[in-house]
């Protein structure tokens, strides 16, 4: 078994020795049209290495079982050596002391040794092999002995879920009324125009809309037992920390694709005034500068972001020249998640093919009544009687779009 296991890996060497001389001659640039130790193209040439590296598999494939059963057998070959050891150390009960015979006792061969040897190994089945000084005992298990203690390591594996991807990028701010009421210019006539000495000025007109944004309550509650409360250490803090998250996440996906019925909070894309930019035949990075331009000119904006959806992201990064140059940086490095210089931020909570570009600095804000506060009661339902607690959290919250020109959709991307 030695000498085949020998045979296998000294093939599997040379099949490796075989690959690195073909990649040494292709250069770090993998240029296939360089190696010359192979005949043909380079799809045959890369076919070649595919072939290569089946052959090793299959190498692999015949040699794990030997080296297992060498394994197996050196272990069992050092066991027994200590056991020798020992028995050196203090004759064991029933056999006699060799030194008081004035004779020696003969050797007794390891289970390698008897491997080697040709007494037990392959072709060997089904011989009893007689192990002196070896005393076999019940098997003692995990079932029949003693059961090992397991004690849980204290981590915590949150399931995953959309992570907080919109919410940083607007300005926020706070109130403490029912609505956010402000005052929009919505006529803007600008007659101011030369004329002669005596002549009638050119008449201005201005007009102003009151708009109210009105504040919405994002709610939610779990069901706990005292007994979990009382009994689990940190219970406490991973239910807040987790309530606290599931309303920061359902205001995240909110502020961009709210309907504004109520009671939902209106967002973005619900917004009558903002500006679209259809893709059509253009590549994706024309698409969103047209949309940053029509924010530029037509909102007299300057965009600040970028909302897009992963997926979609995953296309624009990818892109790359008809020679296969990426535009947005080589695959090793991390690449700038920026359109034109704009900010870009990542969210699944937009439609895919559906990009938002807008001046999110200037013109929108998250406005607050109140954060998000935390409760804790017995008195719902029979909760009381069963010994439940009802931790409930919720926030009060407005979205203003304060100019909906400054925001442009891009679509079909």
């Amino acid at each position: 078994m030695k000498t085949e296991l020998k045979e296998l890996r000294e093939q599997q060497d040379a099949k490796r020795e075989e690959i690195k001389n073909i990649f040494d001659e292709a250069g770090p640039d993998r240029d296939m049209s360089k190696v010359k130790s192979i005949e043909g193209d380079t799809a045959a040439k890369v076919e070649h290495i595919r072939k290569i590296n089946d052959e090793l598999d299959e190498l692999a494939k015949k040699a794990s079982p030997l080296e297992e059963e060498l394994s197996v057998l050196t272990r069992a070959d050092r066991e027994l050596k200590e056991r020798e050891r020992l028995a050196e150390l203090q004759p064991h009960p029933g056999h006699p002391d060799p030194e008081a015979k004035g004779g020696r006792q003969a050797p007794v061969k390891t289970l390698g040794e008897m491997f080697v040897e040709g007494e037990v190994g392959a072709g060997k089945k089904g011989r009893e092999v007689e192990f002196a000084d070896v005393d076999l005992k019940t098997l003692m298990t995990t079932t029949a002995g003693w059961a090992p203690e397991t004690i849980r390591t204290g981590r915590l594996v949150e399931s995953a879920q959309r992570p907080i991807q919109v919410i940083d990028l607007l300005p926020s701010g706070n109130t403490n009324q029912a609505a956010v009421v402000y005052m929009q210019e919505t006529t803007f006539t600008n007659n101011a125009v030369e004329k002669a000495e005596g002549a009638a000025f050119g008449e201005a007109a201005l007009a102003l809309t009151e708009v109210s944004e009105p504040v919405r309550k994002i709610p939610v509650f779990l069901p706990v037992t005292d007994e979990q409360l009382e009994d689990v250490d940190g219970i406490q803090s991973y239910i807040n920390n987790r309530l606290t998250f599931m309303i920061r996440q359902r205001l995240d996906a909110q502020i961009v694709v709210g309907d504004g019925t109520a009671p939902n909070i209106s967002g973005f894309l619900d917004r009558t005034g903002i500006q679209t930019q259809a893709k059509g035949a253009d590549p994706v990075f024309d698409a969103v500068l047209k949309g940053m331009t029509k924010v530029r000119v037509t909102g007299r904006a300057n965009p600040s972001g970028v909302l897009i959806h992963p997926n979609d992201w995953q296309d624009v990064r990818l892109t790359r020249t008809a020679d296969g140059i990426y535009i947005l940086g080589n695959p090793a490095d991390p690449g700038p998640e920026r359109f034109f210089g704009t900010p870009v931020a990542q969210t699944d909570a937009i439609t895919e093919n559906t990009a938002l570009v807008g001046d999110f600095a200037n013109f929108s804000e998250l406005t607050m009544r109140r954060g998000i506060e935390l409760k804790v009661s017995d008195s719902h339902g029979t909760y009381f009687v069963e010994g439940k607690q009802a931790i409930r959290a919720d926030l009060r919250a407005a979205l203003c779009v304060f100019r909906e020109a400054a925001f442009c959709q891009v679509t079909g991307i």
